[in-house]
């Protein structure tokens, strides 16, 4: 199927690892121009010179405030335009409600959420319409997850506001989703996995709650994030999409 992706340009968000690289590998596969980000410049020079002619990176933080225009301003400069935008942070650190400090949630707020929605609001303001908007959440959106508080926390707020922001910006054409990946095998997932006395036998745990009985790859989970970046999914907007092998129990 032609995604109609071809020189569209869209920001990746922590697209130098996980979900995001492999987002930003799919989207250049068919043709697309992305611009990644993460905290690191190391990491996206790495990235960028994996991606090709087709990708520039900038190291940036979604907690800074002029990261939106500094990312804008790179897709224009490098590609002359703007289509949408991956936006993904890097998971928060885990613990349960009772032991996480306030400096952590404000962290937390300050990169997972109101950097999202800042970043989304300024992307939205540089759209046309057909432009897309998806942000990477997590299926504690509908469900908690273990261990992770502040994840539990923020990300069903984001599944809210990118529904909201999906009302907003659909009279303009733009559409906005989100996705909601389970246990995908990144290098964040594998950290959880080496959180437990028994690495192995916590990965084979939860491998067992997955109907599919296995974690996802990377790349399945960046090939659903380009379908719904792309125009062939140009009626798909406001929706929760999990990428979880059936994990998720919830309608």
């Amino acid at each position: 199927m032609d995604l109609d992706l071809r020189d569209r340009t869209y920001i990746v968000t922590g697209g130098t690892g996980g979900l995001g690289l492999a987002t930003a590998r799919a989207l250049v596969a068919d043709g697309a121009h992305v611009v990644v980000s993460s905290r690191s410049q190391e990491s996206v020079d790495a990235a960028v010179a994996e991606l090709g002619d087709h990708a520039v990176g900038v190291a940036a933080d979604n907690a800074d405030p002029e990261t939106p225009d500094r990312l804008i301003a790179s897709a224009r400069d490098a590609f002359g335009s703007l289509d949408g935008a991956l936006i993904s942070v890097g998971g928060p650190p885990g613990g349960s409600m009772t032991d996480i400090t306030d400096e952590q949630w404000t962290t937390a707020f300050q990169s997972v959420f109101l950097g999202a929605v800042r970043l989304a609001r300024t992307v939205a303001g540089e759209l046309d319409e057909g432009g897309s908007i998806a942000f990477v959440l997590s299926t504690s959106v509908k469900a908690p997850v273990g261990g992770l508080a502040i994840s539990n926390g923020l990300r069903p707020g984001l599944a809210m506001a990118a529904k909201t922001m999906a009302d907003e910006l659909g009279p303009r054409g733009i559409r906005v989703n989100g996705l909601l990946p389970g246990r995908i095998d990144t290098a964040r997932v594998g950290y959880l996995d080496s959180l437990a006395n028994d690495p192995a036998a916590a990965r084979a745990a939860h491998e067992a709650t997955v109907p599919l009985r296995r974690y996802g790859q990377p790349d399945e989970f960046g090939r659903v994030a380009a379908f719904v970046l792309s125009p062939a999914a140009g009626f798909v907007s406001g929706t929760m999409i999990a990428v979880d092998g059936g994990l998720g129990r919830a309608l």
